[in-house]
């Protein structure tokens, strides 16, 4: 808080800032790509929920592939692709959405991506919303466990080079300080 002509102002928490430099190497499609990341990471954000970002652009690697403002955007994905006249191409979205963002994202996007987490609360998400989500043909939806989010969180570090190898359904994530091997559940594809 901050005192200015007798009026207390709070100030905004600062997002902490994380440089990525991020090596796919995915051998299932076929794309190899060494990219460079600024990555904001909101205050309400968590480091597992970060991570999960940027391994869901490494498993979604793409060159127009870009991080959006996430959480601090109620309008925008955590992830998309737009062509060049400003259609959403593919929508990444983390975590579980309720219908109406579900459907929304549907609409606006030629495919979407749903990551789901959360051990107990995504598999009650998912019964709930399974038929809803099955009867959309651009929506796929991917689980990945608490366990692996837990490993990813440990990676985390201000300067990052990892190198993320796909191939058969698995993934490797591999930093200066650890390795972490990710099995994508996928729900429905």
């Amino acid at each position: 808080m901050q005192q200015y002509n007798n009026k207390v102002y709070h100030m905004a928490t600062n997002a902490t800032i994380y440089k990525v430099q991020m090596n796919v190497a995915d051998m299932d499609r076929h794309v190899y790509l060494d990219q460079q990341h600024t990555i904001a990471c909101h205050p309400s954000e968590t480091l597992q929920r970060f991570m999960l970002r940027v391994v869901a652009w490494g498993l979604n690697a793409d060159p127009n592939l870009q991080f959006t403002k996430g959480v601090s955007s109620t309008e925008e994905p955590d992830l998309w692709t737009k062509s060049l006249i400003d259609d959403i191409e593919l929508w990444v979205e983390l975590g579980l959405p309720d219908e109406k963002r579900i459907r929304k994202a549907s609409h606006k996007s030629e495919k979407v991506i749903i990551f789901a987490y959360g051990d107990n609360a995504a598999f009650i998400w998912w019964q709930a919303n399974k038929s809803k989500i099955n009867a959309l043909d651009n929506v796929s939806v991917v689980y990945i466990c608490d366990e692996e989010l837990k490993q990813l969180e440990s990676v985390v570090e201000r300067t990052m080079q990892l190198q993320l190898t796909i191939e058969g359904e698995q993934a490797w994530l591999s930093a200066a300080n650890a390795n972490v091997t990710i099995i994508p559940e996928w729900w429905k594809r």
